[in-house]
């Protein structure tokens, strides 16, 4: 073998046109944002003010951009898939082969779920929840700017697979014997495993963190029951990451070891047994689902009530419900391979385990019906996609049920109906929450208002696209077309493709109006700049922060009293009061270990895919020196003095007394 593995000029797929094109087009943009850092002298602050930044607001920004990235590429997916079946109907091939359509619809799947969503719901996460909780920042500020890391370097092995090699060809979930090295010898399903490794370890750490931060840090006197929802829904999520990432971190081991040193945990030949794989998946793969959908109900439970000008109604069986959906999760794995060989017994008890998710999640419907209720609701942007939500989420959500009676799964489940059902609850769930909190909370995090035109231009064409291009899918699951197929012969289906295609370009032309609605916005952000702190005047727990917040988050930590404390100080006048002395405010320094250990370990991640045993080595020596040298950095804290508090204090009231 040679000093480079299985790396080799045949590695490259130049023979591949639409590859080629698309490694043009990444180097140019990445050449063209490299020129503008440099022509504006930006690279400072780009390199001190973000990438080594262990500041939660900063490091959400950063997950978001991430995750827009990410959405763009998955979504360039997509529209390769859907123009390639509308296109090879009737015998015609189409213009994507076989094995390259396959890689496609992995790539998309994965990159929608672990880089996509996933980044996007941290990003907010991180946001938010310290703000509402009254703290100065996370409990661990380093992690989490390393798991950040880990994450990003995770999408950048997902993005390498484009230009060096391949991705896997056997779907999102991998099943062996399909991704077993007899089936997949090539370093596809290899990208696969250490990318979700990578990125697997950042997420875990991000959760352990976020308990840490919640049970540890909140403000005095705020009870659990106290918390804002979204704080709560967010907890939730991050105790089923806890349970359930490090699920997925073995069984992908034990793939790995099948495939590296030829171990037997999934080959029936040497007594494994690939259903263990399946089992352990979803039970990993279930309760992802709501890891990604909870922190989106408790973005309508807040969106909903600030702009209906009305506390959330059933604040507390809001928090039961989310609980009840997290612990039912956990528990309705085995829906997913209902047609696999179990009894009627266990069928039935997962598929009623399955219906009993229903009822918390309506639960959740009814109470956000009945915050409208004689409020005066506001159509602004986050609301419309509210609604949007509440009518999509409600039609996947029947479909769920009725996937959920084992009989009618056995019709239904390799059919196109299930990718419907699931993209209804993902997309009109999960994504529509995460663009209403996105539109929700960009003037506290960055300081103005959004362009509330295309915004709703957005919403529309999302909403439009999306009913255009999935509920064809519910039809052509009837009509009998299975999933994963590049070709079709059957004229019946054609009509439905077509339309299909047609609402992923509207869809397309909903994220075309986003990137329009950030460019013009940053160009008109001088007109458009918040300067109250309080940006939708609602009674969620924003306490008195500057729009973007004061880095230091909180000159004093405030005391609760209420889940309604700020807005009660408000009414008493209390909220914007000046001091007359500061105390010092102890903080982190920025750092550059987590950029080191993150990438040491994306290079060692690389090197172990192509086989290159000395890199992979070195990778991980690199990581383990820059934890040592972090480990003993004595230099990591400073305090910001009492005359810097007190200047930009009396700043931010001056802008809230303009206002």
């Amino acid at each position: 073998m040679s000093i480079l593995g299985k790396l080799s000029l045949e590695s490259i797929p130049y023979h591949e046109p639409i590859l080629v094109v698309t490694f043009s087009v990444v180097v140019a943009l990445v050449l063209a944002i490299a020129f503008l850092v440099i022509r504006y002298n930006k690279l400072g602050v780009l390199w001190n003010d973000w990438l080594t930044s262990v500041d939660h607001k900063r490091l959400g920004v950063m997950y978001i951009v991430l995750a827009l990235v990410m959405l763009i590429r998955g979504f360039s997916d997509a529209i390769m898939m859907r123009l390639q079946l509308a296109l090879a109907t009737n015998g015609d091939p189409g213009y994507l082969p076989p094995h390259h359509y396959d890689q496609i619809f992995t790539a998309h799947g994965t990159i929608m779920i672990i880089f996509m969503a996933m980044p996007f719901m941290i990003g907010l996460m991180n946001i938010v929840l310290p703000l509402q909780i009254g703290a100065r920042d996370v409990a661990f500020p380093f992690l989490n700017n390393l798991s950040f890391w880990l994450t990003a370097g995770g999408a950048i092995l997902i993005n390498i697979s484009l230009f060096v090699g391949e991705f896997a060809k056997t779907g999102w979930v991998a099943y062996p014997p399909l991704a077993g090295l007899k089936f997949s010898p090539d370093v596809g399903v290899d990208y696969y495993i250490w990318a979700l490794q990578i990125s697997g370890i950042g997420t875990t750490l991000t959760a352990v963190n976020f308990l840490a931060t919640v049970f540890k840090m909140r403000a005095p006197g705020m009870k659990l029951m106290d918390m804002p929802i979204f704080t709560w829904t967010c907890t939730w999520a991050n105790i089923l990451i806890a349970a359930s990432f490090p699920i997925l971190t073995a069984v992908l081991a034990m793939l790995t070891l099948d495939r590296y040193l030829d171990f037997h945990f999934f080959t029936i030949s040497g007594g494994g047994n690939p259903m263990m794989y399946i089992n352990l998946f979803w039970a990993w793969g279930h309760p992802e689902v709501y890891i990604l959908v909870l922190p989106a109900f408790g973005v309508f439970s807040e969106v909903l009530s600030t702009f209906t000008g009305k506390r959330l109604f059933g604040h507390k069986s809001m928090i039961y419900a989310s609980g009840a959906i997290a612990v039912l999760g956990f528990i309705v794995w085995l829906h997913h391979f209902f047609t696999m060989g179990s009894s009627a017994n266990v069928n039935a008890f997962f598929g009623m385990a399955t219906m009993v998710i229903a009822v918390p999640t309506g639960l959740k419907l009814f109470n956000w019906i009945f915050t409208i209720y004689r409020g005066r609701l506001r159509i602004t942007v986050p609301v419309l996609w509210s609604l949007g939500f509440m009518v999509t989420f409600t039609i996947g959500g029947m479909t769920g049920v009725l996937l959920a009676v084992p009989g009618a799964d056995y019709v239904l489940h390799n059919s196109l109906f299930l990718i419907a059902h699931f993209h209804n609850t993902i997309i009109g769930g999960a994504v529509f929450g995460y663009l209403a909190g996105f539109a929700y909370w960009f003037p506290k995090a960055m300081g103005f208002h959004l362009n509330v035109k295309l915004g709703k231009a957005a919403f529309w064409c999302w909403l439009i696209g999306f009913f255009l291009a999935f509920m064809p899918l519910y039809v052509l699951g009837f009509l009998g077309m299975t999933r994963r197929l590049n070709h079709t012969n059957n004229p019946e289906w054609n009509i439905w493709l077509y339309i299909a295609l047609v609402g992923a370009f509207v869809i397309l032309a909903g994220i075309v109006f986003q990137l329009l609605q950030l460019y013009v916005s940053f160009r008109d952000r001088a007109q458009n700049l918040d300067t109250t702190g309080d940006p939708w005047n609602g009674h969620t727990l924003e306490w008195s922060t500057a729009s973007p917040p004061q880095y230091y988050n909180f000159a004093e930590t405030p005391v609760v009293s209420d889940i309604d404390a700020f807005t009660d100080m408000k009414e008493k006048g209390e909220a914007y009061v000046r001091k007359d002395s500061y105390a010092p405010i102890h903080m982190p320094k920025n750092t550059s270990s987590g950029i080191a250990i993150a990438g040491c370990i994306t290079v060692m991640g690389f090197a172990l895919i192509w086989h290159i045993w000395w890199l992979a080595a070195l990778g991980l020596f690199g990581a383990f020196v820059s934890l040592i040298v972090r480990v003993y950095t004595t230099d990591v804290d400073y305090y910001v003095q009492p005359d810097e508090v007190a200047r930009i204090e009396n700043e931010h009231l001056d802008n809230v007394a303009k206002g």
